[in-house]
């Protein structure tokens, strides 16, 4: 059976608190989720000759899957639609689809329209036959419909009568409030499906239940599933379709997006990455840590049979398996690590034999190469370093110490000074500055950049400088940056850095510890542009 995805980021999920797509932005994301098979992509609200303008560029774009769609309110109280400040420009789009928001709860229709219910029943039918007439499609959002039906359910079903009568192709119950629990969804719209036939779900996450709301409703008869990309939205945000896709199409065997479910990872991540919004890793399915494992117990499990502490292949939502590596990693977690990170490294270094180990599995827990990389990572973790979250600094020190690691550049000197003016200086005023001196294969290069603090003036710095030589380093940009006192010595104590890079498709994370803070900082920002450029060259996938 198919179930409409409703994607309503570009709307819906704009109206969260700290989220704002440009035009640029919102072009990018609607490729992305045509690509990946959205049925219907809500583009945002259509109320001025300003979002008119906008609509009428997206005519211009040639989607492959998915259709787009205005959303609107219905006509105002005793007005006529062609009179309406908004529903003209609806009504004129280039777009198949118009979705109209309009109030089924009766308690609403009184105290926030001001209205009678015979006049909100006629403004929605009205709304939805004019927009038909024009050739939309037409969705209508019964918003706030499961509050309405409890509080008088012969008017919400009326309402979703109304727009139905007028030409709506869906009526979308709309948990607007958030506050159902899903065992009372899935009653509800078993009762309006067996009255109806084709309905809609939108729920919001107020309580944290969303996805399974949802799922309720589906299971229930709900044909068309409203969310958006990791949840965003307004409040606590919307159902997540990175969570319900797979739920509803690897678990329930429904048919969501096909085959292109295999593009989630990378689509969550770019939409993350387009929003400026830091991804979060632990999300189901397409989170870093969705398949990552520590304990040994775990690893020797998964390395026998994953399915022993895996629920779904990761590689079925395009996601992967990590396994952390620390000083307490058993030798076969630390076997499975080298598996991932050096088999292909080893390749025309010399080590090919031991690579082959590796690949087909005949490498001993007792291999010297095995237990000299799990005594250098415990002699790395007694100077500070950790691992576990670092996994870009540990596949350039196993590189490094098999020999293989392949230096894009090396440092000469650097500098850096920060320029505060005095007590009461705010963070805006304090600017740093940094000067750095490289070479690559003899050639050395002398660069200076100011910065928002001295990490960010490092990081304009060397990338400034290397971009001479690798044009690719533009492609990435740090995402995250965090610093942990590991002693009580103070100001003496030592600091570790942890940097989280990406090139907004993969993410990489590297470590750097001293006890000078700036030193640590280096340490992190050198191994991400070197892990970067390794990887770029030799192809391969970067690591979390």
């Amino acid at each position: 059976m198919k179930i409409e995805i409703f994607d309503t980021t570009l709307r819906d999920g704009a109206q969260g608190a700290g989220i704002n797509f440009n035009y640029d932005d919102k072009i990018k994301v609607i490729h992305a989720l045509d690509e990946i098979g959205v049925s219907y992509i809500e583009a945002g609200m259509l109320c001025d000759a300003q979002s008119a303008e906008f609509f009428s560029e997206l005519g211009k774009l040639s989607l492959t899957n998915s259709k787009l769609c205005a959303f609107t309110q219905t006509r105002r109280a005793m007005e006529r639609c062609e009179n309406d400040l908004f529903l003209p420009y609806v009504a004129k789009a280039p777009v198949p689809c118009a979705v109209v928001y309009g109030k089924s709860w009766l308690y609403q229709v009184s105290n926030v329209l001001g209205t009678t219910a015979e006049e909100n029943l006629a403004m929605i039918a009205d709304t939805v036959r004019y927009l038909h007439s024009a050739g939309k499609e037409v969705i209508f959002d019964a918003e706030h419909f499961f509050d309405g039906y409890a509080d008088n359910a012969e008017y919400s079903l009326r309402v979703v009568d109304a727009a139905l009568k007028a030409g709506a192709s869906r009526v979308v119950l709309c948990d607007t409030n958030g506050g159902m629990l899903p065992d009372v969804v899935g009653m509800i719209t078993k009762d309006v499906v067996d009255r109806f036939g084709s309905i809609g779900i939108h729920c919001h996450n107020d309580m944290g239940m969303a996805e399974a709301c949802s799922v309720s409703a589906v299971l229930s008869g709900a044909v068309q599933v409203h969310g958006t990309i990791s949840g965003i939205g307004e409040r606590c945000g919307n159902a997540n379709l990175n969570t319900l896709i797979p739920v509803l199409q690897l678990k329930l065997g429904f048919d969501c997006i096909g085959d292109r479910i295999k593009k989630l990872t990378k689509t969550a991540r770019f939409v993350n990455e387009t929003a400026n919004l830091a991804f979060s890793e632990n999300e189901p399915f397409v989170g870093g840590y969705a398949f990552t494992h520590k304990a040994g117990a775990h690893i020797d499990g998964v390395n026998k049979s994953p399915k022993t502490f895996e629920h779904i292949s990761p590689e079925a939502v395009g996601n992967k398996r990590n396994i952390l590596i620390s000083g307490l990693s058993g030798r076969a977690a630390v076997i499975e690590k080298l598996r991932e990170l050096i088999v292909e490294r080893c390749m025309g270094s010399g080590m090919e034999e031991f690579a082959k180990g590796l690949a087909d599995g005949t490498v001993s827990k007792n291999d010297p190469v095995v237990v000299r990389a799990a005594e250098m990572i415990k002699a790395k973790e007694a100077e500070g370093y950790s691992y576990e979250d670092a996994g870009a600094s540990l596949a350039l020190v196993l590189d490094e110490a098999f020999g293989i690691r392949r230096r894009s550049f090396d440092l000469l000197n650097f500098k850096v000074i920060v320029d505060e003016d005095g007590e009461g200086t705010s963070a805006d005023e304090m600017r740093s500055w940094a000067m750095i001196k490289i070479s690559v294969d003899g050639n050395e290069e002398l660069s200076a950049g100011e910065g928002n603090g001295p990490v960010n003036a490092m990081d304009v710095c060397l990338r400034r400088a290397l971009s001479r030589f690798y044009p690719e380093i533009g492609e990435m940009h740090l995402s995250d940056y965090k610093v942990r006192v590991l002693n009580s010595g103070a100001t003496a104590s030592v600091v570790r850095v942890l940097i989280e890079s990406t090139d907004g498709v993969s993410v990489w994370r590297t470590i750097g510890v001293s006890s000078d803070i700036i030193n640590a900082s280096w340490q992190a920002l050198r191994d991400s542009v070197e892990y970067m450029l390794s990887r770029h060259s030799s192809g391969a996938e970067s690591q979390r």
